[in-house]
């Protein structure tokens, strides 16, 4: 992992909290790391929503298509967003725009759409892609019940798919108490039927646009292994 200079955050499912772990380390990487330069890709959207937020928030010197190199306009899975625009899903279109952004910057966040086995084509999912692009990758668990078995199937996922999945970052959706957190998360447990380190927990944020506040929470994170370019 040292010297990696790529990050593939990915979760359980949609809205498990990849945008916010991706905003909190470009908060983080923008206050304490301005010297040196960062970049945000969502490789596939469908619909308004991700690259838009990361243009308004951070200044980040990029197109929207260098942020997102495949957009489809309907909010579905990309293999049906595209065919409902007579399209197809074509991964050397972003192939090319991941290689052409990292050798331009010094670290680069990828933010992973749905979850890690949701479909980027009729054959392929997430995990597969991160597992043939050799991404280091950190897996987003929502703190609710029913995480445990969620945190487990997916990093069985991660395994089958060789994929190099360095830990698991918990994220509060909605407020949640130390007890509930404790009780729906417990972090040995989990920890021991994954064989996968949980690298911190996201707590609810009020408002997700406090780069100050998200630069603090990312502090909090295992940033050794998040940011390996990072001296913390």
């Amino acid at each position: 992992m040292t010297g990696s200079k790529t990050l593939l955050i990915t979760g359980t499912d949609t809205e498990a909290g990849k945008t916010v772990l991706t905003t909190a380390l470009a908060a983080y990487w923008q206050k304490y790391c301005s010297d040196r330069s960062l970049g945000i890709m969502k490789p596939i959207q469908s619909g308004v929503g991700d690259r838009e937020w990361y243009q308004k928030l951070f200044k980040l010197d990029q197109s929207l298509d260098e942020i997102t190199p495949l957009y489809f306009q309907a909010p579905l899975a990309p293999p049906i967003a595209a065919a409902q625009e007579n399209r197809t899903v074509d991964l050397a279109i972003i192939w090319k725009a991941f290689k052409a952004l990292s050798s331009r910057r010094d670290f680069l966040l990828v933010e992973a759409l749905g979850g890690m086995g949701s479909p980027i084509t009729h054959e392929l999912t997430v995990a597969d892609l991160a597992g043939s692009w050799h991404l280091p990758t950190v897996l987003v668990v929502p703190v609710k019940l029913g995480a445990i078995s969620q945190a487990v199937a997916h990093v069985a996922l991660a395994r089958l798919s060789r994929v190099q999945l360095i830990g698991i970052i918990l994220n509060c959706v909605q407020p949640r108490t130390v007890a509930q957190i404790a009780d729906w998360t417990p972090v040995d447990l989990i920890q021991s039927l994954t064989n996968t380190p949980i690298l911190g927990c996201l707590p609810h944020l009020e408002n997700p646009a406090d780069l100050d506040k998200l630069a603090k929470i990312a502090s909090d994170l295992d940033l050794e292994r998040l940011l390996p370019l990072v001296k913390v």
